[in-house]
């Protein structure tokens, strides 16, 4: 019984090390896209991408429907780049601090909510800027290329949720979740090969490199959970892949931001 207690006893110290070395990692982690957000914006020139509507009008001319293209916005970049750097620090922020408790009793439970709704407004983010930059400048696809990826990690939430109750893990969430990420990297491809294909208009050196780089990063992801599922190797402690989601959140919205930086938005 002693025993039983004593070995308790170390494996409660243990978690709690666990919990408090997440906890300031987050914290690490906050200020490091808290300073990239702010450099973003202090630093970066006025470069700025087009957003049109194109809302159907009647040409009385030949008196049919046409697209009436109109500019909504002028998009300032270097303040763009730095949204989705200041999101993720105050997501970080907030788990090591009010949100701590909370994040502690998830992870006893084996999820994170925040982790994926800050996804699901970062990344999708990061997602409409990937688009812009390689033509995509309508209103409607970019609304609709933020919610289809916004939507996939939320299916994230549910299989980590779902799966608290199942004695099987049940890869439904995930496969919607799936189809849900993969469409705006089908679109983007289109517009892409499209680009590439039009003689004088491909797209800046910097760009080619965004693209597929990104997509890896996205799909990693992806792998990391199943990796906690299967329980493979280190990935079988949950925090384990709670750090590499962490790691690679750092990795993939930094290289987004240098790369973008240093293609179109260094200061002449």
């Amino acid at each position: 019984m002693e025993k039983e207690k004593k070995e308790n006893k170390v494996s409660t110290a243990a978690m709690e090390k666990k919990f408090k070395g997440l906890r300031r990692f987050n914290l690490i982690m906050g200020f490091l896209h808290l300073i990239q957000g702010v450099f973003m914006i202090v630093v970066s020139n006025k470069t700025t991408y087009p957003i049109f509507t194109n809302y159907l009008n009647f040409d009385m001319t030949t008196m049919s429907l046409k697209p009436n293209t109109q500019l909504f916005l002028d998009l300032r970049f270097g303040p763009a780049v730095a949204v989705f750097l200041l999101i993720s620090a105050v997501a970080h922020f907030y788990l090591s601090t009010i949100g701590y408790k909370s994040y502690v009793e998830n992870l006893k439970k084996g999820m994170n909510p925040i982790r994926f709704y800050e996804y699901a407004l970062s990344s999708s983010w990061m997602i409409v800027l990937i688009g812009m930059l390689i033509g995509l400048w309508d209103l409607g696809a970019l609304i609709l290329i933020f919610g289809l990826n916004a939507m996939m990690n939320l299916f994230g939430i549910m299989m980590e949720y779902h799966n608290q109750y199942t004695k099987k893990t049940n890869w439904s969430a995930f496969i919607y979740g799936s189809i849900a990420g993969i469409i705006p990297w089908i679109v983007i491809l289109m517009y892409f090969l499209g680009a590439v294909q039009s003689g004088d208009a491909k797209p800046p050196a910097f760009v080619y490199a965004i693209v597929p780089t990104l997509f890896v990063f996205f799909n990693i992801f992806a792998i990391n959970m199943i990796l906690q599922y299967k329980k493979v190797g280190p990935w079988k402690d949950y925090m384990y892949g709670e750090r590499v989601y962490i790691i690679l959140s750092l990795l993939a919205k930094t290289t987004l931001a240098w790369l973008i930086f240093s293609g179109t938005l260094a200061p002449v």
